[in-house]
């Protein structure tokens, strides 16, 4: 006995109309773990830089971390440079991608713009505690130092690892 397949619908080749195909849900759960490990080395970088900058300076008495733990093993705050550092550049990675490189500039010059007003934040709350030689301005610079190097590891690192980009 054979079979015969039978179809029922025939796409018509002189209709405009596309093909409908199934869509995945947002984010495909086979690449969100790929989506995730692509930032990893960046967070890794910018956990790295992050403590030895704040070693350096903590060193040079230029600002303490008066609230930190583990006070009596750290001189800076490794919750800081550990937890928050990391996530917050992974955000911060992931929303840059998907910009253009005077968008991302702008982004950049603005966070720089920013971070000072959140130290000056920090130093009321009592997280934080400049010299008297400190100028709010290394802040202004420092970060966008740190965020272009940041960017500039992680688009490398994705390049030469293949790693497709958003």
């Amino acid at each position: 006995m054979v079979r015969s397949s039978m179809t029922i619908v025939k796409h018509w080749r002189k209709s405009s109309l596309q093909l409908w195909h199934k869509k995945r849900s947002f984010p495909p759960q086979r690449n969100r773990q790929n989506s995730i490990q692509k930032y990893v080395p960046a967070m890794i970088f910018s956990s790295w830089l992050g403590t030895y900058a704040d070693l350096i300076m903590v060193e040079q008495q230029m600002y303490s971390f008066p609230i930190r733990p583990f006070p009596a093993l750290f001189s800076i705050n490794i919750a800081f440079t550990v937890f928050l550092l990391p996530i917050t550049t992974a955000f911060f990675l992931y929303y840059v991608e998907k910009l253009n490189t005077t968008q991302r500039f702008i982004v950049v010059l603005l966070l720089g713009f920013f971070m000072p007003l959140v130290e000056q934040l920090s130093e009321k709350v009592g997280w934080f505690n400049h010299s008297s030689e400190w100028r709010h301005l290394y802040s202004f610079f420092g970060y966008i130092f740190f965020m272009w190097l940041v960017c500039k590891f992680h688009f490398w690192y994705s390049y030469n690892n293949r790693i497709p980009r958003h």
